[in-house]
């Protein structure tokens, strides 16, 4: 008995030709915790919970993979801001160590907390406009981009 192994049809993103999707738009309406497709309808369900369809337009919304990104880029953008203010402060200043505690930490956490949902919005957008994951509705269901499916006969 003989197999033979035979490429199948790749899907690839060059192999649709789909309308762009402007991704700055969608990155600011996610940012206004607004959906990407549409911008009307609001994303979130619970303070991180994505809902899973847009209200307005329908637009799937299950299938982001914003994992940890949003909290990475909060700290690299709350760190950005914070420290230079205390080094600022530190060196023109020099106040007690019990009051710049009490200005940074709840200025810390109050900021990073304001910024999560909308930071996780515009990664949400960004991934919608790319078409990543499971935005592309052109791609056929259990194919993965770049994948090789093989076929033994």
């Amino acid at each position: 008995m003989e197999s033979r192994t035979m490429p199948a049809a790749t899907w690839t993103s060059t192999s649709q030709s789909l309308p762009k999707r402007d991704l700055w738009q969608a990155m600011a309406r996610g940012l206004r915790c607004r959906c990407p497709s549409c911008g009307e309808g609001k994303i979130f369900r619970a303070f991180l919970k994505v809902a899973d369809k847009c209200p307005a337009c329908g637009e799937n919304l299950s299938h982001h993979r914003a994992d940890d990104l949003p909290a990475y880029l909060v700290i690299v953008i709350v760190g950005h801001i914070i420290v230079p203010i205390a080094l600022w402060i530190e060196t023109n200043y020099a106040p007690s160590m019990l009051l710049q505690l009490a200005f940074y930490l709840p200025f810390t956490l109050v900021s990073s907390l304001l910024l999560l949902q909308p930071v996780k919005g515009a990664v949400v957008g960004l991934q919608w406009a790319f078409r990543m994951h499971g935005f592309d509705e052109s791609r056929p269901e259990g194919v993965e981009e770049g994948t090789i499916a093989k076929l033994v006969k």
